[in-house]
This record gives structure tokens, sequence and C-alpha cells, in this order.
């Protein structure tokens, strides 16, 4: 008997969301755009986020095969992005629209929280900015004070479909609140975030373990849609919810995903405490961490650098490596992780041949991918056992071949690594698996295995290691 979960995805832009069985076959989906203005990365109205997955949730179900027995739906999850706030009157009513984790106009109030907070967290999370949940609070109660006295509830994107579906909107997970201020390591509230910034207490949810049955589906909502009062699964953070997808969700695992930056999490049975604030760390459900970081470097540079043919191209550069060469696609100045190196640019080998300069890039951004991981493994005290890799990077067998044999660690591409379908892996974690270390298990799709080639790792050790002495030299790292 098949069992199914639906996952929502609320982007910046639009959303998707997805039906799945307990094995993590994909059976139907949609997905739209939403109909924004101009100051959409700023403030958006959860109203249309809302309509719109309201109707696709009501459109699927509709169209749904009669081999998909509508009894057996269990659960749904949602997932959205993370520093996105969004303030409640007592009526649950937003009283504004939400304010986008890509909204810049609080950056003061982001440096003033950072301060506050380094005086009072040692190990945790303090590095709060304009995309901060705190930091847009903080904002708004100071740019709005009439505002504020109607103000009942600080939510967060996810929260708010939760809160539609379930009627549930006073509870978060523990993704979400991380820059929110919430203490993981002692799961509460802090007391300096009411006495010295001025985030009253009330204001703020409850927290529990992502994967949490929070409610259960609007019964009007389910009447409407011809199914049962399914289970409501906590909502969490995009970033998390991509890594739940990729299947990197134990001990040693870790997902790595390639589009316009890199991207790396993974799962530590340690906190991973990083004195440069490079890393952070979210919390894993099952009591383990899960740190991340994200760089400037990416594949951007192919978009933006080669136009041509990049199956020819790519073919060519198969033949050319290792290239011995030295190449650092950063298309920006200043680079956060793996190197805190504002001042950092990028580099090239003097070749006018761009298949050489093409092979080169991609050993480069592999380069910067070890390093990563690197200072992962000191931080942690902990060895990377595989990576799981998504995005647009992934979908290059030479680059994932490069990257495995720089690594010398088992690489696995996803077959489905979206955020929709890491929210219904969160939702079958625990309303019809044990954990979701067995729903990943079952669920998450591998589509290949990639293992490293042992004559191509100990020519990129030695490439790697030149690599290592060029940032140095040009002092980006010590």
């Amino acid at each position: 008997m098949d069992n199914y979960f639906i996952g929502v995805d609320v982007g910046t832009q639009g959303a998707r969301v997805v039906l799945v069985d307990q094995k993590g076959n994909l059976l139907a989906s949609d997905s739209r755009k939403f109909a924004l203005d101009d100051r959409f990365r700023e403030e958006q109205s959860p109203a249309i986020w809302w309509k719109d997955v309201e109707e696709m949730l009501e459109n699927l179900f509709h169209q749904l095969p009669a081999t998909i027995q509508k009894e057996h739906i269990r659960a749904i999850s949602v997932t959205s992005t993370s520093g996105t706030v969004i303030p409640l009157d007592k009526n649950n009513q937003p009283i504004h629209e939400a304010i986008m984790y890509s909204d810049p106009r609080s950056e003061e109030q982001g440096k003033r929280c950072r301060e506050i907070a380094l005086r009072h967290v040692k190990d945790g999370y303090t590095g709060f900015n304009a995309s901060s949940g705190i930091s847009k609070m903080l904002w708004f109660i100071e740019t709005y004070p009439d505002k504020a006295q109607q103000l009942a509830t600080w939510i967060h994107a996810s929260d708010f479909m939760v809160g539609k579906l379930s009627g549930n909107y006073h509870t978060t997970d523990y993704t979400n609140v991380l820059k929110s201020g919430y203490d993981l390591d002692k799961l509460t509230w802090p007391a300096y975030i009411s006495e010295e910034i001025g985030i009253k207490k009330a204001w703020l949810q409850q927290v529990v373990p992502s994967g949490t049955v929070v409610g259960k589906l609007d019964a009007e909502l389910a009447s409407t849609w011809g199914i049962p009062p399914i289970d409501v699964v906590v909502g969490m953070t995009d970033g998390c919810a991509t890594q739940m997808a990729s299947g990197a969700v134990k001990p040693g695992d870790w997902n790595t995903t390639i589009g316009t930056t890199l991207v790396i999490k993974g799962v530590t049975k340690n906190k991973v405490v990083d004195p440069l604030g490079r890393l952070y760390s979210h919390r894993h459900p099952e009591g383990y961490w899960m740190p991340g970081g994200a760089s400037n470097t990416g594949a951007d540079w192919i978009s933006l650098d080669f136009q041509e043919d990049l199956q020819k191209l790519t073919a060519a550069a198969e033949k050319l490596i290792p290239t011995g060469e030295l190449a650092w696609p950063l298309k920006q100045i200043g680079e956060r992780y793996p190197i805190m190196a504002p001042q950092a640019k990028g580099f090239e080998p003097q070749t006018t041949d761009r298949t050489t300069l093409f092979a080169a890039n991609l050993e480069g951004v592999a380069f910067i991918e070890r390093l990563a991981y690197e200072i992962i493994e000191e931080l942690s005290g902990e060895k990377i056992a595989a990576i799981y890799s998504a995005g647009g990077g992934a979908n290059s067998d030479l680059w994932l071949k490069i990257r495995a044999s720089v690594m010398n660690v088992p690489t696995y591409k996803c077959k489905e690594a979206s955020g929709a379908f890491g929210a219904a892996i969160m939702a079958a974690s625990y309303t019809y698996y044990q954990s979701l270390q067995e729903a990943a298990a079952e669920m998450a799709s591998i589509e290949k295995k990639v293992t490293p080639d042992p004559i191509l790792h100990q020519e990129y050790e030695k490439q790697y290691n030149a690599f290592k002495q060029k940032l140095k030299d040009l002092n980006y790292i010590s």
C-alpha cells in the first residue's frame, strides 16, 4: 500500500508543490511565478503566496489519477526563504507585508544586533546582518512604531503557510529561528533579545525540531480538496530542505550545491564553531548539527564567459585534465567562504586557449570546494565520508569526475534535490518513518555515483597545493 506526502516550496519569485510516495517517486507537481511588483526583493504580499499555493494544491488534488488513493495522503510540509519575517496581529493577520531576506534596509539594525549578540553569545550564531530576521524585526518596530502597537507574533515565511494550512501560526522550527536569534544550544530565546534589542518575548514563537507535527489540515480545506485531515509538519528553510532532498542527513554526509554560487551543508556529531564566522550551524532534528556556508564562487562564470557549445567544449576539456594551471573564476570582488577576504579577486592562466581556460576554471572551483571541506574537517575534527551534489553544476559529468578526484571521496549526483522534495521528505520523516535518516534513505534518489580516479587524484594533489600557495602569496589565506 502506497502512502503519499506533499512538499511546498515558496521561493523568492514563485512556488512549487509536489506529491511523492514513501519511496520518493515524484507523482505530481505544479509550479508558478508570483505576480510581483518591482519591490519584490524588499517586501511581498503573503496573500499572493497563499493564493497561488492554494490554487496549485486544489488543481493537483482534483487532477490526480484514480490509481492514487487520496485517503493514503499522510502529511504536508513547507519550505521557504531564510530570514524573511512577517508581523501578525492578535487575529493572526499580517499588519505589514512580508519583509524579505533580500531587503537591505535593516543593515544598520543588523550591525547593532550583531554587536549586542557578541557580548552575550560565546559559541553560538552572531552573524546578524541585513538578511537576518531579527534585524528586520528591529527595523520594523523602529520604522513603524504605530503598527508595532498591534504586534502579537513574529513569524517566518514558511510559518505563514503552515498557519494557513493548520491554523497554527505560533510554532516554528530549529532552522527558521537561527537568524532570529534563538539559542540552539540551550534551546531557548536568550534574554538579550527582549532586554537589549527590544523584541518582546511575547512576540516570539514556540520552537520545535524540524519534522514535528504541529496540527491537522484545516477541515474546510480538506473537504474542498477531497483529502483527509492530514498532518501538517512544521516548515523549514529552503537551504536545509535542499540538503534533506539530497540525502545528506547523517553524520559524515555533505551536500554541495553549485548554482550561481557554491553552497555547502552537512551533518556533524559535534557543533562546528568558526571564530571567523565563515560557517554557521543549524540544529539537526535528531540532535546532530548541520554546519554550512556559502561561497561567492560558483558556476556563474560559465554563462557569463562561455557562450559557445558547452558539449563540445566539455569533450575537449576532458582531454586536457589535469591542466596543471591555476584558476579561480571569482566574478566579483570579495569572498566570504571558505576564504574571508573582502579584497579577493579571481585569477586565471595566461592563455588564449578557451578549452584550457574552461578546464582550469572547473578545477579551480573544485579546489575552492576542497578548501572549504578542509576547514570543516579542521574545525569539527570529523572526516568527510561522502558528498551529495546538486544544482546545475552536478549536470556536468566531467566536473563531477574532477571534483571527486580532487576531494578523493565518493560524489553522488542527486536525482531530485529541490526544496519542495525536501519538504516532502520532512513531511514523511516522523509521520510515516521513525526518523529523518530513515526517510531520506528511502526517499532521496541517487542518480549517479562518481568515484575518485586514483591517478588523477595524485596529479591534483600537486595542483591543489600550488593553488593554496597562490592564495597565500596573494594574502587571501594565512
